[in-house]
């Protein structure tokens, strides 16, 4: 977990005081550290040394433009999963030459988009969209460079909502299959397989299903090479975890050893598709304690942050590490579960946490750069947070705050 420190007894990211950011950008309030985003890609991207790569930033886990444009000075490719997302990588700086295309369900009209853009490569998730995706490059004079999504039938030990690589997830293709698909995928005029491609999970803090999943993948591909094909590159997709509360997921420099050591002695590119582990430490939310109450034996402080702005501990019981922006306050210290104004039971930040707070004090959400406001919503008609980036000392806010008429703009009333 990044360490932000107290000076003078309050929450600092890099030079900036927590406290003045939420005084002059409003709470609820994302805030990202441009230091920590960039030292996690480095770690990635330094630790395959010699060895041909590409890290891919996986656009779904933040796609503020602002996150986007700092990965892609870096140099950084992109995982896409919506024509949307490569648009924001565009628009952000970023190549599409080095930008995959996953997802299950790629409509013509996306295909056409990123064929035209120079896309590296559609990571194919069925027959159906291996067929479709020759037509639309046939349609456009182009060849599609394709690897197959194969899924391995590997257990991620995670939460299943955030598994993908068993039988019974909705993604890739099985491994019983895959052979004779590639050679299908060979006999189509208009794509080129040039790779193999898999992801297993989200936030997995074991390196046993990563060496799993790189083994069969590795046999995969000398399989692949006995018939004949050509595969440039292994897609070994993302999900490495992030430390909240006790776990300990391995460092990328270990990850990275293991899929090259699985890989050892094969002339394929590996590609790699982190994104929390970019981004999840880097952010913080700021949130405002509007009040303090006792229910019986419970007591709750109501924050001015909910599930719409942050849904991970509603959706997938996640939790996140809560703590006042202002150490040493001098208020008793109780048990509160930490919950917002949406009106539905499940609204909460956390639960049963130790909080020495009073009214209007501000608090700190941790490690939510990842899945948090790219996964909010206007549910109860409530605008979406500020986003804001510090560099230094310095402070960009990379969304503003949406304004109520914001909400209702693109509605038209009856006549």
């Amino acid at each position: 977990m990044t360490e932000y420190p107290y000076r003078d007894r309050i929450l600092h990211m890099e030079s900036v005081s927590l406290a003045d950011v939420a005084s002059r950008f409003g709470t609820p309030c994302y805030v990202y550290s441009r230091a920590a985003i960039e030292r996690q890609w480095h770690a990635f991207d330094a630790a395959f040394g010699k060895r041909t790569h590409l890290v891919c930033y996986a656009v779904k886990a933040n796609s503020t433009l602002g996150v986007l444009q700092v990965l892609a000075r870096l140099g950084s490719g992109f995982d896409i999963v919506s024509v949307g997302e490569l648009e924001r990588v565009i628009a952000a700086g970023g190549a599409p030459a080095r930008t995959v295309f996953s997802g299950v369900g790629k409509r013509a009209d996306e295909m056409r988009r990123a064929l035209e853009a120079g896309i590296r490569c559609f990571n194919v998730e069925s027959e159906s969209e291996l067929r479709r995706l020759d037509k639309v490059a046939g349609s456009l004079g182009k060849i599609a460079p394709v690897a197959l999504r194969v899924n391995p039938d590997v257990d991620p030990g995670t939460h299943p909502y955030i598994s993908t690589g068993l039988r019974e997830n909705k993604f890739g293709i099985a491994r019983e299959e895959a052979l004779r698909i590639y050679h299908e995928a060979g006999r189509l005029a208009h794509v080129r397989v040039t790779g193999v491609a898999c992801h297993v999970g989200s936030q997995i803090v074991t390196l046993a299903p990563f060496q799993d999943t790189a083994a069969r993948m590795a046999e995969l591909v000398r399989e692949l090479k006995r018939d004949g094909l050509v595969v440039d590159h292994a897609d070994l997709g993302g999900g490495l975890g992030v430390r909240h509360a006790a776990e300990q997921p391995p460092e990328p420099a270990i990850l990275v050893q293991a899929l090259c050591d699985a890989f050892a002695g094969m002339e394929v590119e590996l590609h790699v598709e982190p994104g929390r582990a970019i981004v999840a430490n880097a952010g913080m939310l700021l949130t405002r304690v509007e009040y303090l109450k006792q229910n019986g034996m419970k007591h709750f402080a109501v924050v001015d942050a909910a599930m719409n702005d942050l849904l991970r501990p509603a959706l997938y019981q996640s939790w996140h590490d809560i703590v006042p922006v202002q150490a040493g306050g001098g208020a008793p210290e109780r048990c509160y579960d930490v919950v917002g104004p949406v009106c539905e039971s499940a609204d909460f930040l956390g639960l049963n946490r130790p909080l020495a707070i009073a009214e209007g004090d501000l608090l700190a959400v941790r490690s939510v750069g990842a899945y948090g406001a790219t996964m909010a919503s206007n549910y109860n008609s409530r605008s979406r947070p500020a986003e804001v980036l510090v560099d230094g000392a310095q402070t960009w806010e990379i969304r503003r705050r949406e304004a109520l008429t914001d909400l209702w703009a693109s509605e038209k009333l009856v006549q």
